[in-house]
């Protein structure tokens, strides 16, 4: 399966608003080890939705996920957690840049979906299925930008494979 077709289960279904300090608690920011952080993903919320992520899992959420602070933290702990991707119907601006400059996809859509149904997303063609209920939703397109992100792992592949075909390193 492509980075850009996705086939996964719902590990936890969020409310609106869910921001950075309930995704991954300020008092941790110190932590510079990417992969420590998924230990503290919800942490102070809904610590057994981090329990019970497997690798591939869908984070399903309302509107403005991921406002508050700009801190990246929060979006690594959610892909070094093992998730697939967050679908929401809006993202805080800045949450949704640092999901894909880290490589976790951020998809805008409403769908209707529970804790442990089985989804199919399609990324370029912007549409998920729900396996589980039988049902279609279509999300917002993906900047073609994006895409390409999406595709090399994030930034730093990307840029790593772009300037080492240069000659220059980071």
């Amino acid at each position: 399966m492509t980075k850009l077709l996705l086939k996964g289960r719902v590990a936890a279904v969020l409310p609106e608003n869910t921001d950075t300090d309930v995704i991954y608690p300020g008092r941790y920011l110190n932590i510079t080890d990417r992969d420590q952080t998924a230990e503290h993903l919800f942490e102070l919320a809904y610590p057994d939705v981090r329990a019970h992520i497997q690798p591939g899992d869908f984070l399903v959420a309302g509107k403005n996920f991921g406002c508050g602070s700009s801190r990246e933290q929060a979006a690594a702990a959610v892909k070094y957690a093992g998730v697939g991707a967050v679908i929401a119907v809006s993202f805080a601006r800045i949450f949704y840049r640092n999901a894909i400059n880290l490589g976790l996809p951020a998809i805008v859509a409403e769908v209707e979906a529970a804790e442990g149904d089985e989804l199919a997303i399609d990324l370029e063609a912007g549409r998920i299925e729900n396996l589980t209920q039988g049902r279609e939703f279509k999300a917002a397109a993906l900047d073609p930008r994006a895409v390409e992100l999406l595709e090399a792992g994030g930034l730093i592949p990307y840029l790593k494979k772009k300037v080492g075909s240069t000659g220059f390193s980071l």
